[in-house]
């Protein structure tokens, strides 16, 4: 089986087995992101270099028997919607407005999955702030759905679903207010989750509705959405709605 095909418990299984390195997960998604997005337009932002620098650290961590501290996502590629901020990166929320802005921080949830050591892999396409639903109002062109380019991958987390639809990420952390996540990965044929209000910080989120957002993770099955959720979950302090 392709690494690319492998769930998230598989490529868990792999590394710790030293059958494949999390530098060589991370170049398969690289490379898909290569072949596939130039269609699809899923990403905005590619950052092949802190990915291979995040499985770089992995495979330390298996070699130095350190792996298992890691947790349950360690060595897995991520994508983030493109309203989430992560340090160094331009979040523009697929705006004009904002095309030029790099995070000067980095959202909790995000910081969660970099900590476990996830794979960044880049900042995802979006309908501009999030006001869409279906993807195709980003000022930074259309996202198209992976199964059939003439068709939507809905909104506005649309350009996560296709992210995980086109293989080029096993997950990605979208946000949801009216259905961001759970239309887009209807429309493509993948698993979604909008947590209970404050299941997940939104420290780091540029809001929508604050009062309604939610953040939450579109995978490949239900038991890798559980994986995630599970991971990012829980009480933040500089979010005062959190649980």
């Amino acid at each position: 089986m392709a690494i690319s095909d492998m769930g998230i418990a598989q490529i868990r299984e792999g590394l710790a087995s030293k059958q494949f390195t999390a530098c060589e997960v991370a170049q398969a998604s690289l490379d898909r992101i290569a072949q596939a997005d130039s269609q699809v337009h899923a990403f905005l932002e590619v950052t092949s270099e802190a990915a291979m620098a995040a499985a770089q650290r992995v495979d330390q961590a298996i070699v130095d028997g350190t792996f298992d501290t890691l947790g349950p996502l360690a060595g897995v590629p991520v994508a983030f919607k493109d309203n989430m901020n992560m340090t160094g990166t331009h979040t523009t929320c697929s705006s004009r407005m904002l095309e030029n802005y790099v995070s000067p921080y980095t959202a909790t949830c995000v910081q969660r999955i970099i900590d476990a050591g996830g794979l960044p892999l880049g900042k995802l396409n979006m309908d501009e702030f999030a006001m869409g639903s279906t993807s195709e109002t980003s000022f930074l062109g259309p996202v198209r759905n992976p199964w059939d380019r003439e068709r939507v991958p809905g909104g506005s987390s649309g350009g996560a679903a296709a992210a995980v639809a086109a293989r080029s990420s096993w997950y990605a952390i979208g946000s949801d207010t009216g259905g961001s996540i759970r239309q887009p990965a209807a429309f493509c044929g993948v698993t979604g989750i909008k947590p209970t209000y404050g299941t997940v910080s939104r420290y780091g989120l540029i809001a929508y509705a604050s009062s309604l957002d939610q953040m939450g993770p579109l995978a490949r099955d239900a038991a890798d959405c559980a994986a995630v959720l599970d991971l990012v979950m829980g009480r933040d302090p500089r979010d005062g709605t959190s649980l």
